[in-house]
This record gives C-alpha cells, sequence and structure tokens, in this order.
C-alpha cells in the first residue's frame, strides 16, 4: 500500500507529463466564476427533477463530515490523554520548562495578567481577599516580608500619598488631636485611649454580616415579631408578676419536699411567661433562642427600673406624709439644731431642708429602699421638699410659709 507521499509524487508527475489537466482545471474555474447564476439555476432544475437522488446525495456527505469530525474529535482526545499523562510522568520536567518559558517570556506574562485583570478585575480581586482572610497570620507575614524588601518602594508610596496637600493635612490635624487628646486623659488622670484597629479582613467579616442583616427580606417581619413578643413579655411580667413568683415558690418547695434539684425562681416565672407570650400572639417562626433570651433581659431591665421608680415614689410620699404629721416637732428640732450650731460657731442650716432630712432619716428605717442609691435618695429628698413647698392642703400650709412666720434668731 503506497503512502501519502507517493500518491502526491504521481500526482506531480501526472500533472507535469499531462499540461492539458492543469489548463483544463483552470478553463472550469473560469467558467464557473463567469456563469454563477446558470450553475445555481442547473442545479436547482436538476435538484427537483431528482429530488430522491439529491437527498441520498446530501445524506452520503453529512455522513462522511459527521465521520471525520469523529475522528478529528478522538485525535484530539487522545493527544490530550498523551499530553495528561507525559505531565503527570515528567512534573520536573514540566515545571521546569513552565519557569524556563516564564523567564524568558516576562513580558508576554505580564501582558496576559493585565488583560485578564481587565476583564475579570472584580473576580481576581475577591478571590484574592477570600485568600488573605482564609489564612490572616500568613497574610500578615507576607506582608511584613515584602515590606523589609522593599523599603525605598515604601518609602515612595508614602511620599507619594502625602504629596496631596489635602491629604498631608488631615493626617497633621488627626494626629494634633489624637495629642491633645493624650494629654487631656493625662492630665485628667485617666487610662488612654483604646482603639482597636480593625484588619482589612475583619471589615469585609463585618461588611458581609452588615449586608446579610439589613438585606434579608424576612427582616421586617422578624423585628416586628421580636419587638412585639418582647412587649407583651414586659407587659405580662409587670402585671402579673407578683402572682406568678408566688406560684414558682411554691413549686420550688413542693421540688424541695420530692427532693428534687432546686430550680431558681425567676427561671421557672420567666420560662412560664414565655410560653404563655408565646401561644398568644399570631406568628412566632422567626424568632430563634437569642431573641428569647433578649427579650427576657429586657424584661428584667425594665421590671427592675420599674421596681425602682415604685420605691422612689413611694419614698417621696412617705417623707411628705411624714412631714406633714410631724411638722412641729421637726420645726423644734431643727431649731434646736442650729442654736448649737451656733454656739459652735457654725452657719445655721435651712430649716426646710433639715426637717426634710429629719423625715428621710426615720422613713428609711421603716421602707424597702433596696433597688435605691445615695443620689436616688437625694433626689427623693429634692422631689419632697418641691412637693411640700407646693402643698396647699387645708390646716397644714406650706413648710416655707411656716418657717417666714417663724422667726429664724
Amino acid at each position: 500500500m503506497n503512502g501519502p507521499s507517493e500518491e502526491g509524487a504521481a500526482a506531480r508527475k501526472a500533472l507535469a507529463e499531462h499540461p492539458s489537466i492543469d489548463e483544463g482545471t483552470e478553463k472550469r474555474r473560469q467558467y464557473v466564476a463567469a456563469n454563477r447564476d446558470r450553475i445555481r439555476e442547473l442545479n436547482r432544475l436538476w435538484r427537483s427533477e431528482h429530488l430522491d437522488r439529491a437527498r441520498e446525495l446530501n445524506r452520503d456527505s453529512m455522513r462522511r463530515a459527521a465521520a471525520r469530525r469523529h475522528r478529528e474529535a478522538q485525535v484530539r482526545a487522545r493527544g490530550r490523554e498523551r499530553a495528561k499523562r507525559w505531565r503527570v510522568e515528567h512534573l520536573e520536567r514540566r515545571r521546569e520548562y513552565q519557569q524556563r518559558w516564564v523567564a524568558e517570556n516576562r513580558e508576554k506574562v505580564r501582558e496576559y495578567y493585565n488583560r485578564y485583570y481587565e476583564a475579570h478585575r472584580d473576580g481576581v480581586n475577591a478571590r484574592a481577599a477570600a485568600r488573605r482572610d482564609a489564612d490572616p497570620e500568613r497574610t500578615k507575614q507576607v506582608t511584613r516580608q515584602w515590606a523589609g524588601r522593599n523599603k525605598e518602594r515604601r518609602a515612595e508610596l508614602q511620599r507619594n500619598r502625602r504629596s496631596d496637600p489635602e491629604i498631608y493635612q488631615s493626617e497633621l490635624e488627626a494626629n494634633a488631636a489624637a495629642r491633645r487628646l493624650k494629654r487631656s486623659l493625662s492630665r485628667a488622670g485617666l487610662p488612654p485611649k483604646r482603639v482597636h484597629v480593625a484588619t482589612a479582613a475583619e471589615r469585609r467579616a463585618n461588611e458581609r454580616e452588615a449586608d446579610a442583616y439589613f438585606n434579608n427580606p424576612s427582616r421586617p417581619e422578624h423585628l416586628r415579631q421580636f419587638t412585639v413578643f418582647a412587649e407583651s413579655l414586659t407587659e405580662h411580667i409587670l402585671k402579673n408578676g407578683a402572682r406568678m413568683r408566688e406560684f414558682a415558690e411554691a413549686y420550688v418547695e413542693a421540688r424541695a419536699r420530692m427532693g428534687l434539684p432546686t430550680v431558681p425562681v425567676e427561671t421557672i416565672v420567666y420560662a412560664r411567661a414565655v410560653e404563655i407570650v408565646a401561644e398568644r400572639m399570631r406568628r412566632v417562626d422567626l424568632l430563634t433562642s437569642r431573641d428569647v433570651a433578649a427579650a427576657v433581659r429586657s424584661t428584667k431591665a425594665e421590671v427592675v427600673r420599674e421596681e425602682r421608680q415604685e420605691q422612689f415614689e413611694r419614698l417621696v410620699k412617705t417623707v411628705v406624709t411624714q412631714v406633714h404629721r410631724n411638722r412641729a416637732r421637726y420645726v423644734v428640732d431643727t431649731e434646736m439644731e442650729n442654736q448649737a450650731r451656733a454656739h459652735r460657731g457654725k452657719p445655721r442650716v435651712p430649716v426646710e431642708s433639715t426637717v426634710v432630712q429629719f423625715a428621710m432619716q426615720e422613713v428609711i428605717e421603716r421602707t424597702s429602699t433596696n433597688g435605691l442609691t445615695v443620689e436616688d435618695a437625694q433626689n427623693a429628698a429634692r422631689v419632697a421638699m418641691l412637693r411640700l413647698a407646693m402643698s396647699s392642703e387645708p390646716g397644714l400650709g406650706p413648710v416655707n410659709d411656716r418657717i417666714q412666720r417663724r422667726p429664724l434668731g
């Protein structure tokens, strides 16, 4: 069987021996170029007269083309397979070749990279940021190593940045403000300002969390459920807290009698309150355990504020009532106190404030004030003085009127 080279040689030899063949080909090409419309019309007529034969020829042509494409695809697949096997079997040679090619074609590599970066800028930056965020310690180490190797380049970048007058002035103002704050805190005896410098990875993580939080389509309904739940829980505890506490204390005592482990009363009260409020609400499907815990903390803080306010009001009312009942005695005691202070050479004290002070001392001894601070007691005394000054009950009269009618000498 002759090879392709022998067949080509035979064809060239035939053309050389018979020049008329080449001349006939050229004449046919010229005829086709000059009669394209006529040839197209003849072909159409032949196809219409021999439709079955035309379709058969077309099918044969398509089969040959499909077979040719299949052979070419198989050849390419075998080539890829051979190349893959070679790369696996010759890793070192492949790596050396790649390194040598990159070293010999630096400009091409840079051009390829820049072209790809311009077309896929966002994707390249996102992948680079993800790699840095995945290993922050490695990123810090690489950054320090680069700074150590490129001190001059780093200094040049800083000089270029500060060459902008606005940036340079803003940095000067920020540094001056930081120094002033440090001196002010030092003079006041306060510790220096502590600033947590957030890394780029932390900032990106915070941005992702914020984006996930605020762009969540169910967030409005979630916030509505949480707000309604927290408000309902607070209202229920303020309204039924005492009764629920009594039940919880009885339940704890019953468990103790049966030898069961003790449970805090507060836990029982709030667990039952959460259960009742959740059953009454229309929707609680978006609430999580963290939401329930936050609502319980908010309710506890509100209960403490309400108890504190109640104790404050009760203290003020009791002081005012005590002054009204024992006004004469307190005034006499105040006069005796001022006379004693005069004998010792001390200034006199206002009668109205001393009266309230005496009443406050007697009231605090028998009134529950465990939720109040010293400042709260002082505020209660001032409020009591204002209410006494504005009092106009028959037969009592304001304390100030009594003081004005009685000489302070």
